[in-house]
């Protein structure tokens, strides 16, 4: 595979998906935050997953569950992330591969264990995320093999792994070896709060080697501090294609020169939200790496977070490919 083109390379924090439905009280009774995404500590992790009933596990972050989405179109991919020698570990690289995605990293020897987020969902389907971090944040300049980079056709990377100076670094390596290739760089915001964490560092990557930007509406509106009607103008001036998505009403796709609405696809009713926009981007990676007119590119990415919506976890039940 690293000898030959593959479509998609992806980047991001290596985290074990831990999902379980609750309840309003439940969440109440632990004060959490419905739909937030709040960094926790080792100790609080192994408190909750005491605490939480049947779960379904799955190998997660951001990146990777595109990554199996643009697997599961039948696009080629690989993963670039950090997990520790341990149980959830040998899970993570098993699952990976299991869906066709490429993952061969090599585990240190020592520290934190495998990263994992628990993730309740509500039964208005809404998610609230509980992550430890654990290995997946400390990834570093020597875990970018540029041998893995180099055949990519679009490189993937999350705006959560901007958390830690050495994943700072990462990121940067893995740019600047795609660029130097030739080859398309694309980034997702992540959340709004990481914007506001990382914003004169997002500007200068979307003004520096960002080809494709992915974000929502409040995450592009927080990157330029306008409204998002103003933001798209300056986006649009910045990136050779920004994409914007806006939830039950779909999508814009944003170039220069015109804006491709999207309308957002039904497949069945919402059931968990988790992994809407991670396979958004993979529909639209698979199509962009697959040469396809814009209107088509976005609806791929539409089909594939319909798909994803429609049932508990951030990974297709079903072949994406069936919607080619």
């Amino acid at each position: 595979m690293e000898n030959q083109r593959v479509d998609v390379v992806g980047v991001g924090n290596a985290i074990v998906d831990v999902i379980s439905q609750a309840t309003e009280e439940f969440l109440d009774a632990q004060g959490l935050d419905k739909g937030s995404m709040a960094l926790i500590d080792q100790t609080r992790a192994l408190e909750l997953y005491d605490l939480v009933g049947d779960s379904i596990k799955a190998s997660g972050g951001s990146a990777a569950n595109t990554m199996a989405g643009v697997a599961s179109f039948g696009g080629s991919a690989t993963y670039l992330g950090k997990v520790a020698d341990d149980d959830l570990g040998e899970f993570f690289a098993s699952d990976m591969q299991s869906m066709g995605v490429q993952f061969s990293q090599k585990p240190p020897v020592d520290g934190p264990p495998t990263g994992r987020s628990l993730i309740l969902v509500t039964p208005d389907a809404q998610r609230t995320m509980n992550t430890f971090l654990g290995v997946s944040s400390l990834l570093e300049p020597d875990d970018v093999d540029p041998e893995k980079v180099t055949p990519g056709k679009l490189l993937f990377c999350e705006g959560y792994l901007w958390d830690m100076p050495s994943a700072k670094a990462a990121i940067r390596k893995a740019m600047d070896v795609a660029k130097q290739a030739g080859n398309q760089v694309a980034l997702t915001l992540s959340d709004s709060f990481c914007v506001q964490r990382h914003h004169q560092d997002f500007l200068s990557l979307v003004d520096g080697p960002v080809d494709v930007l992915f974000a929502n509406e409040a995450e592009l509106a927080a990157l330029y501090g306008v409204s998002v009607e103003d933001a798209v103008e300056i986006v649009r001036k910045k990136v050779g294609l920004a994409c914007l998505t806006q939830g039950k009403k779909g999508s814009i796709l944003v170039t220069a020169d015109e804006a491709v609405r999207i309308e957002a696809e039904e497949i069945a009713p919402v059931i968990d939200t988790t992994g809407a926009g991670d396979q958004y981007a993979a529909g639209v990676l698979y199509g962009l790496a697959r040469g396809l007119e814009l209107p088509q590119v976005g609806r791929l990415g539409s089909f594939a977070a319909a798909e994803v919506i429609s049932h508990i976890g951030p990974r297709p039940h079903q072949p994406l490919s069936n919607f080619l």
